[in-house]
């Protein structure tokens, strides 16, 4: 059980779409005409438990183990951390999933790279063909065209979100600049950067990051102290990682939904 005070979102909101731009060679790199709205206060007084869950990438054999192993309570908050799409054979089944999650649960689903090109094509600000270049074209057969991609899929993953604070954490999809309040973060970092670049130094808050975007190749989750990255790959047969932020407990599933249980040592 984990005391959380308060819970804080940023959310970038755009004609109630998240935008990106893209020019030749760049991905992510110029964002025009967004704005990142101020930090919002969502009081709870007490939550169960604080779950974060890795990217998904269309692996919803692999979310539906972790969601029967962890049997959220309406007490449990869980922040899924992006790309919830491509790569893996079932899109549509992982953001079903996740919109029934509501029900059981709090869910505070964040926005990743791969959410937000797919929302740039489908809505008509970039050419689908870039979209097919980042593993679209494994979300667009699991839902047999473009048109086809239900109105509900599109709201769940335009309403997400950029970052989330705790009393003692902070999660994005991908990293942070430390010397930046999050409200004043730059979406190439939340959505965009890669911790093969550099790992950053811990945020001026002092806060714990849990972040995804990064694969780790092995499996293994990346535990740096300051920052835990939580992508261990599970499209590319690695595993989908769920973590008790307090507890330090992982579940973890393959895409096949087979599942494995172990704590992290603090």
């Amino acid at each position: 059980m984990g005391d959380l005070a308060e819970l804080r979102i940023l959310s970038l909101r755009l004609d109630g779409v998240v935008w990106v731009k893209r020019e030749i060679g760049s991905i992510g790199q110029s964002f025009k005409n967004l704005g990142i709205l101020d930090m919002l206060p969502i009081r709870q007084e007490e939550v169960g438990r604080l779950i974060a869950v890795g990217d998904i990438h269309g692996c919803s054999a692999a979310l539906e183990s972790l969601i029967e192993a962890i049997d959220p309570s309406p007490d449990d908050v869980i922040v899924t951390l992006g790309d919830y799409v491509d790569r893996g054979p079932d899109t549509p089944g992982v953001l079903d999933r996740l919109i029934a999650l509501r029900r059981r649960c709090r869910l505070v689903p964040l926005l990743g790279n791969h959410d937000q090109v797919m929302l740039a094509a489908i809505f008509g600000k970039i050419a689908p063909k870039l979209w097919m270049d980042m593993d679209g074209d494994k979300t667009v057969e699991a839902y047999g065209s473009i048109r086809d991609i239900p109105p509900g899929h599109t709201d769940f993953l335009s309403a997400c979100e950029l970052c989330v604070e705790t009393d003692s954490h902070i999660f994005m999809h991908a990293c942070y600049d430390p010397d930046l309040a999050l409200e004043k973060q730059s979406i190439e970092d939340l959505l965009w950067k890669s911790l093969r670049d550099e790992i950053p130094e811990p945020h001026m808050s002092g806060k714990r990051a849990i972040v995804g975007h990064t694969s780790q190749k092995n499996g293994k989750v990346l535990d740096a102290g300051h920052i835990v990255c939580i992508d261990t790959f599970c499209c590319g047969g690695g595993w989908l990682t769920a973590m008790d932020v307090y507890s330090g407990e992982l579940w973890q599933a393959n895409r096949d939904g087979g599942l494995k249980q172990k704590r992290i040592e603090r």
